[in-house]
């Protein structure tokens, strides 16, 4: 599945509910579906800053794609970075370096997040932006 289809998957999914009560319990159920991030990694070098809330984001390379894993100890912020791992996860840095994240738009999160959780979900989108770039010069060098 390419980016844009992975999203419009997502942007079909929140279409089931009307209330945002509800899309905030399917990003709790999202959140809690994420795979552990090794506790190695949840250190202050692995720590995202700009997230009222921590989270933890690693990333590895391999053959030529990143994996991501992750973690939060807010549970709506846990399941909107399990909502971006989906649409990143085993893509080439290039991939993630383009990606124009339209659902989040779409899904509403930009309007129904507080100004603190849009900061960190920006942080959290930059960061693994950051990583693309940083794993695409690894590969070109």
């Amino acid at each position: 599945m390419t980016i844009e289809e992975v999203q419009n998957e997502i942007i079909e999914e929140f279409s089931m509910f009307d209330e945002w009560m509800d899309k905030y319990e399917y990003l709790i159920e999202l959140g809690r579906d994420l795979p552990q991030i090794d506790p190695k990694f949840k250190t202050n070098e692995y720590l995202i800053n700009g997230c009222q809330s921590k989270v933890w984001l690693n990333a590895e390379l391999k053959e030529d794609k990143i994996y991501f894993s992750a973690d939060s100890d807010a549970i709506i912020t846990k399941g909107i970075v399990a909502l971006l791992i989906r649409v990143m996860n085993g893509r080439t840095p290039k991939e993630i370096m383009n990606a124009d994240l339209f659902f989040i738009d779409k899904i509403g999160l930009t309007d129904n997040l507080s100004p603190t959780r849009s900061n960190g979900l920006l942080a959290m989108v930059k960061q693994m932006k950051m990583y693309g770039m940083a794993f695409n010069a690894k590969l070109n060098s």
